[in-house]
Parts: C-alpha cells; structure tokens; sequence
C-alpha cells in the first residue's frame, strides 16, 4: 500500500468508526505519546537501560503502527498530500547525500 492509500484508509476509518478527527493539537499530543513509546521500548530492548518485565511483550511494530497512523491523521486533517511530500523529500535527500554516507569515516 502506498501512502496515498494509507492515507484514504485512514481517512475512511475516522468515517466509519471514529466520531471525527481529534483537532491538530489533541493529535499532536496523541503522537508525542505515541513516539514517546517507541523509544521507550528502544531504550530499553536496544540501548543501555534494562527492560521491565511489563515491556517485553511490547510490539514495537504496534506501536511503529501507532506513530504512522496518528502521522497519517495529520496530514489528513491539514491537507497534505503525504506521497507527495514524501517523495520530494526523498528526491531532495538522495541529491543532498548521496556521497556524504558514503565519505563519513565513522560509518566504516
């Protein structure tokens, strides 16, 4: 599925099953939460903190999920065509670093 879609089946979701979009800003404290999760179970599977016994049954892709859905709604709810975006950001970063990745000594 393309963003496009992605974008259109969350869009028909809130339709079909949520009352309507939470506003911009509810949304934004829903993502913040939501990445805030995220790193909680990196930190704590991946990095250096120890993993509580109630995390380890943590989905990371759930909540990957979580983040991308509540990015979704954003960009639903303030009119931004992600696809675009995403591919002109892509194209940008692929002229823009296409060498420098490839020339950082600290990833050799």
């Amino acid at each position: 599925m393309d963003i496009k879609n992605a974008q259109q089946e969350v869009d028909n979701w809130i339709k079909n099953h949520g009352v309507r979009y939470f506003n911009e800003l509810t949304n934004m404290a829903q993502l913040t939460e939501e990445v805030g999760e995220v790193a909680r179970i990196i930190a704590r599977r991946y990095g250096e903190q120890s993993e509580k016994e109630s995390d380890k049954n943590k989905d990371l892709g759930e909540e990957l999920a979580d983040v991308m859905f509540v990015v979704l709604c954003l960009a639903n709810q303030t009119g931004i065509d992600l696809q675009s975006a995403f591919d002109k950001k892509l194209d940008i970063k692929t002229k823009r670093d296409h060498d420098r990745h490839h020339n950082n000594d600290k990833l050799k």
